[in-house]
């Protein structure tokens, strides 16, 4: 059955400039001024299949707003947003733990952020069924005081908290399959029981020493953090064993009034800065698992923000095939890379994942019964 997905996107979320890093370390003997791996392409690559496609035509058009100030603060200290303003006028700097920014990327990071809430309000109203916000930069690793992972402003947290004051929400999920750990949306809501924050990540990558099986959150909000450190080469056996096992029966028993994906591809079998094999059919199919339980339990309200993926050719097919997901339609593009993918040895649920998913199952067995 189709639906109506809404997409946000804007031309400015490309001009943040992340300078001439190598990878993801700044230049200087003895590394060579390059290309920061978290550059422009990959989310230009992906509008811009969707464009050559057609299937823009398919979408809902979000335009998104700058998140105002008062947005920004309910999340970020006041040091930390002078602190980015400043460095966005004066040419740009590091805002935290391999955070760059540069000229103007202050007032594209709120953009990027208000497209989040944009996205949310539109979901929330019923004017869309679910929505797609091609966000750059990225969100889920920003702490409230500091920009961490190319993260400079958390644009998930920061939509939940106006949902949250402005939008009658009051239970919200957030999943997280980047392949990184989603540690800034965990952190700042690691002691609130109506926030749920599932992180399936690859184990113990980034930020280091974060997304333990036994971090589950604090106080009042304990055992509403679940991580799921999958081992590295886990592919779509092992994410989707997860997805039924833990994340599926876990927004059963908490019930979100919405649910939002940080949707990042960098667990892609192609990516540079991840050591999984997922692809893009793995990634449709996670997506109508997601979709498939917001129907049961929000009225189908899905809100998904672009975190990291980090291949300029393999991100666009994994972003179309989720907005087809999304969508219930077809684009009648094939991805060229699927067979390589899924012929990768290991693909099946293997026994050390097979392990580790047992373990934080039974973890979740307070929100069954919640």
């Amino acid at each position: 059955m189709s639906k109506k997905t809404g997409f946000v996107y804007h031309e400015l979320f490309a001009w943040h400039d992340t300078g001439n890093w190598s990878l993801f370390l700044p230049p200087g003997f003895p590394i060579q001024p390059g290309m920061h791996v978290e550059h422009p392409e990959t989310k230009r690559r992906f509008k811009n299949l969707l464009d050559a496609s057609g299937f823009i035509n398919e979408l809902e058009i979000v335009e998104p707003i700058a998140a105002t100030d008062e947005d920004i603060l309910r999340f970020h200290t006041e040091k930390y947003f002078s602190t980015v303003k400043k460095m966005s006028d004066e040419n740009g700097g590091d805002v935290g733990q391999l955070t760059q920014v540069g000229l103007g990327s202050f007032e594209i990071a709120k953009l990027s952020a208000g497209g989040v809430i944009e996205a949310t309000k539109a979901v929330m109203a019923g004017d869309i069924n679910n929505a797609y916000v091609l966000a750059r930069p990225p969100g889920h690793h920003a702490d409230a005081d500091m920009g961490i992972g190319f993260c400079v402003f958390g644009n998930i947290v920061i939509a939940i908290k106006h949902a949250i004051a402005n939008l009658g929400v009051q239970r919200v999920a957030v999943v997280d399959w980047d392949v990184h750990h989603g540690n800034g949306t965990e952190t700042a809501f690691y002691d609130d029981p109506n926030v749920l924050t599932i992180s399936a990540h690859q184990d113990n990558w980034f930020p280091p020493n974060r997304g333990f099986v036994s971090d589950i959150g604090s106080g009042d909000g304990e055992g509403f953090a679940i991580n799921i450190p999958l081992p590295p080469g886990s592919g779509m056996g092992a994410y989707e064993s997860a997805f039924d096992r833990i994340v599926s029966p876990a927004l059963e028993g908490f019930k979100p009034d919405i649910i939002f994906i940080a949707s990042g591809f960098d667990g892609s079998a192609f990516d540079p800065l991840g050591r999984m094999m997922m692809h893009s059919k793995g990634y449709a199919s996670l997506t109508k698992k997601l979709m498939a339980a917001a129907d049961r339990l929000c009225n189908g309200r899905l809100v998904m923000a672009h975190e990291g993926g980090y291949s300029p050719t393999y991100v666009p097919f994994c972003g179309l095939a989720v907005l087809e997901a999304l969508s219930g339609k077809s684009s009648g593009v094939d991805d060229p890379f699927l067979e390589f993918a899924q012929g990768m040895a290991g693909q099946d649920l293997q026994p050390h994942q097979e392990e580790l998913i047992a373990i934080v199952e039974k973890q979740i067995s307070h929100l069954k019964g919640h």
